[in-house]
């Protein structure tokens, strides 16, 4: 068992954690979910105003996807192949997985990732933080019913919520 203190792995019924003694009795216990419907943290999704996300099918070259990343001004691009979200390509594949290719031969479905994490317009503010916070992303596209309706990037939760504490 993890200690949620110092992150030891304890065996299994340990009360107390072998590395820093934190009590473990409860640890695996679980617990309700925070309720945030009375806060910034609440909102849904759609307080956001969530925009148009650019779209690109997989066999999109690399170079291209990041030119029309560039002159778009879009730091990511959403994947779709008949319609369905099959990936998300940021501008940090872009560094961290293209650098030093030759981009001709390669495609957007070379470096993306695949089945990203989704975000529906009825979960929370507090859901897409947790979601990027767990996941370490700065994008995750927004469903609805399957279809795909937009994207919703770390930066916009941020000025959500300056804009919201004034």
């Amino acid at each position: 068992m993890l200690c949620p203190t110092c992150q030891y792995d304890n065996f299994e019924g340990d009360d107390n954690c072998a590395n820093c003694g934190a009590d473990l009795a409860m640890a695996d216990v679980a617990r309700t979910a925070a309720e945030y419907h009375d806060t910034i943290l609440g909102d849904h999704l759609d307080a956001l105003g969530i925009g148009d996300p650019m779209l690109v099918e997989p066999d999109l070259p690399v170079a291209d996807a990041i030119r029309a990343m560039h002159q778009g001004g879009r730091d990511c691009l959403l994947v779709c192949e008949d319609g369905r979200l099959v990936g998300i390509f940021t501008d940090r594949d872009a560094v961290a997985k293209a650098i030093d290719k030759r981009l001709a031969l390669f495609h957007v479905r070379d470096f993306m990732t695949p089945d990203p994490v989704v975000l529906r317009p009825e979960d929370t503010i507090a859901m897409a933080i947790h979601k990027m916070a767990v996941g370490e992303f700065r994008h995750i596209p927004v469903v609805d019913d399957g279809r795909l309706i937009g994207v919703v990037a770390a930066v916009d939760v941020f000025r959500h919520l300056v804009r919201s504490l004034g």
